[in-house]
């Protein structure tokens, strides 16, 4: 082996040994300072707990209340005891109050779970179970309990008492229109849920009265799904327009069965 390989080669090793340690130092160091911080940390340190919070917002400037529940602090105030005395929510370690107030809370400010466990500190698995009850339990048990459909053997006021209307309206029960609620989502389940405007969304449909009153609902359809789609599922479901009655519909919802009327 000449003179010229071998330098090359020792070369060439110096190079790798420098590479290496290149790598070891700052890997060992990162070691070492997990090693001295090892004692685990506790995240959620504030003395101000969920319910003192929620307490405090109620009794204060009734602006804060509004503008972290959406509602005046009477009406959040009968909400909770209206929940807790017919058993659709229930005082544990966490009081109704508390648990209506970061579902208020979730709703206004389309806050993550994350976002939850910063404000009224508890851990993900806490709001997931909540959350989850006033989904599948608590809002089905007051959509039949308040949500009614107008009276189909009655023309409205609005209607009646107004030239403009009637008689040509005089059939007709409501409106309907769909709009998209913004969500989070795992990205693995992206593609059913981006809109046409590129946005991940859900598909909502909701039929209102002349005095917009919501009177059905139908949520839980991917953000890509047509309108018409969500109206026909909405349909098998328990929507339904008596003979010879009318909603007046927008949009995509203009392709549909002849009782429905385009604007």
């Amino acid at each position: 082996m000449n003179i010229s390989l071998r330098d090359h080669i020792r070369k060439r090793r110096e190079e790798e040994d420098d590479d290496m340690m290149m790598f070891l130092f700052p890997t060992l160091y990162l070691m070492g300072s997990a090693r001295e911080g090892g004692v685990k940390k506790k995240r959620h340190t504030s003395e101000e707990i969920g319910e003192v919070k929620v307490h405090r917002l109620l009794e204060g400037h009734i602006m804060n209340c509004q503008v972290t529940f959406r509602m005046e602090p009477h009406i959040f105030k009968e909400l909770a005891t209206y929940l807790r005395r017919k058993r659709l929510v229930v005082d544990t370690r966490i009081m109704v109050k508390e648990k209506l107030g970061f579902f208020l809370y979730m709703l206004s400010r389309n806050a993550s779970y994350e976002d939850l466990a910063v404000t009224f500190s508890h851990n993900n698995d806490t709001f997931h179970c909540h959350i989850n009850h006033f989904f599948k339990k608590v809002i089905p048990t007051l959509s039949r309990r308040f949500l009614q459909s107008p009276d189909h053997n009655q023309v409205h006021p609005k209607i009646q008492d107004n030239f403009r209307f009637y008689p040509f309206f005089k059939n007709y029960l409501g409106a309907i229109d769909g709009t998209h609620i913004p969500i989070s989502i795992s990205p693995e389940k992206y593609s059913p849920f981006r809109n046409r405007k590129g946005t991940l969304s859900m598909n909502v449909m909701v039929a209102c009265d002349f005095d917009l009153n919501i009177t059905f609902i139908s949520s839980g359809w991917e953000g890509s799904t047509i309108d018409s789609r969500v109206l026909r599922s909405a349909m098998s479901k328990g929507f339904q327009v008596p003979p010879g009655k009318f909603y007046l519909v927008d949009g995509g919802y203009a392709n549909t069965p002849s009782f429905l009327a385009p604007y």
